[in-house]
């Protein structure tokens, strides 16, 4: 099981840190934050979509849920894109 993770940690490592080089509009700065306040403040916004991106047995073993999140596969995380509207709010949360 370390095996993995750290091939997905280097493997994602691949993917994330060209990405957010300056000029690409990627880098992690860009991207907003929100506060669990906030977001409990946003929760009855149906224009908001809220992924759950926990591992599959995480998910399915968790008593505690957000409510209206959607269940999103993280090893699908390239077709999270083609999946939901652009012009939304997407959160994505795993813990």
């Amino acid at each position: 099981m370390k095996r993995y993770y750290a091939t997905m940690l280097v493997l994602l490592a691949t993917l994330v840190i060209p990405a957010a080089r300056p000029g690409t509009g990627l880098a992690g700065s860009d991207v907003p934050r929100m506060t669990v306040d906030d977001l409990k403040a946003r929760l009855d916004d149906p224009d908001l979509i809220i992924l759950d991106v926990r591992q599959d047995n995480d998910w399915a073993s968790s008593d505690s849920k957000i409510r209206y999140a959607i269940y999103a596969d993280p090893r699908a995380y390239d077709e999270w894109g083609a999946a939901y509207p652009k012009h939304q709010p997407i959160v994505l949360y795993c813990a």
